[in-house]
């Protein structure tokens, strides 16, 4: 943030015609100084782990009456699959198309101070689909959050020790050791995982 420094300028002049007695310019009140105030350390959040896999499998079969798919991916396995009815457009894929396949999973945390939140486990999933008429695709995303609470601190060490919603006990290995001094036993911390798997169909003949 920039800062922009205002100067004051304090002219004085003698009027003609007045008393030559002059008065003493009374001082101006001094503001007792403020003190500083140090606001308190951010909680600390972050990435524990990121990965992203991308790759493509051929369809090889299908039969469109039980809804089976027999694909090939790049190593020359073949896995068979049913096609669930939440699976749009099935008709649209013929043999020889491609599946281009990309899946990712991360994991964050954050610490979050005594008596804002409880510990316990929370679930959501995420459904896109290809519109009618378009060839299947689309993507499913899980999200599992985990609150815990701090048992124990080992700074030496770089570990914590978690409890989770259930009393169990888990000990985690800390990346940057600093962090740890933002942090007391008691505090909650959110752990989120997040499953992400999109797929998309591709024409015959494309790689």
């Amino acid at each position: 943030m920039k800062l922009r420094t205002i100067g004051i300028v304090l002219c004085a002049g003698a009027l003609a015609g007045c008393a030559a007695k002059k008065s003493t310019p009374r001082p101006e009140p001094v503001s007792p100084a403020r003190a500083a105030v140090t606001p308190p350390p951010a909680s600390p959040s972050g990435h524990i782990g990121e990965n992203t896999v991308t790759g493509t499998a051929t369809v090889v079969r299908i039969n469109q009456k039980t809804r089976h798919v027999t694909l090939k991916g790049a190593d020359g396995k073949t896995v068979t699959i049913v096609a669930g009815p939440e699976v749009r457009n099935l008709a649209q894929v013929k043999k020889g198309d491609v599946l281009r396949i990309t899946y990712h999973e991360s994991m964050a945390y954050k610490v979050e101070k005594p008596g804002k939140a409880k510990p316990g486990v929370g679930t959501s999933t995420d459904v896109s689909r290809a519109p009618l008429g378009e060839k299947p695709g689309g993507s499913v995303t899980d999200t599992v959050s985990v609150r815990a609470t701090i048992a124990a601190i080992d700074k030496p060490a770089s570990e914590v020790t978690l409890r989770g919603p259930h009393g169990d006990l888990s000990v985690v290995k800390v990346k940057d050791p600093s962090k740890l001094d933002a942090v007391d036993v008691g505090d909650i911390v959110d752990i989120t995982y997040t499953e992400a798997l999109a797929v998309a169909v591709e024409e015959a003949g494309r790689k």
